[in-house]
């Protein structure tokens, strides 16, 4: 990790860090688990679930003697279609990212998105909950790149931005985003109002954790002016 150097580029995560989607992802999962005659799960459960891709979700909400991969393809199909018209009932911003959104649009930051989340709903939610802000570019699973921890989709995006990977702050919620950031050669950043603990955060490699959007806007303009 390269350190004292300036930061002027951030790559979002989308669920559990500009968006809380944990509602939404839990109770289409459940609806599909239930369609099959298998187990569900409190909501609160799938904070420990999500964040690796919807088969890898699948996957683990599986029973260990039904995990097999034509289970867990057929789960998977089953919980896409029913998030496909479900997901926008309770997701929200978290609060705190709209006005960090503004402050880094008035500083014009280039921002961007990251997410193992299907590409066409990860844009889905971009378009309808943060439309306002421009985003230099938004990918999600099977969009060409492989699913984090894997960098390739965050040095695309860097490449885009026209910065260096050491100029940008990766921000997220999970270990996955984490070891994503490092493997860049980016700032990790972990919040904690997302799906994670702050000790996997740290344990994981985390530079900075912050508790309030606006946080980042302050690591922002304290390494601006190094």
């Amino acid at each position: 990790m390269v350190e004292n150097k300036k930061l002027n580029a951030v790559i979002f995560d989308l669920d559990g860090t500009l968006l809380d989607t944990l509602r939404d992802i839990g109770e289409a999962m459940n609806r599909a688990l239930k369609s099959l005659g298998y187990p569900t799960y409190p909501i609160s459960a799938y904070r420990q679930f999500v964040g690796e891709g919807a088969t890898v979700l699948a996957e683990k909400v599986l029973p260990p003697d039904e995990k097999n991969k034509d289970n867990i393809l057929l789960l998977r199909d089953i919980f896409i279609k029913d998030y496909r018209s479900n997901w926008k009932i309770h997701t929200r911003p978290y609060p705190g990212i709209e006005e960090l959104l503004d402050a880094l649009t008035l500083q014009r930051v280039p921002m961007a998105v990251f997410s193992n989340k299907p590409h066409y709903f990860t844009k889905a939610c971009v378009d309808t909950f943060l439309s306002r802000w421009r985003f230099e570019l938004v990918l999600g699973e099977g969009e060409g790149c492989p699913r984090k921890p894997d960098p390739t989709g965050a040095l695309r995006i860097a490449n885009s931005m026209g910065r260096a990977p050491h100029e940008v702050l990766f921000v997220g919620d999970t270990k996955i985003d984490m070891e994503t950031a490092k493997s860049a050669g980016m700032r990790p950043c972990g919040v904690t109002w997302g799906f994670r603990t702050r000790d996997e955060l740290l344990a994981h490699g985390a530079a900075f954790i912050v508790d309030h959007p606006m946080e980042i806007e302050a690591i922002i303009r304290f390494l601006e002016d190094r």
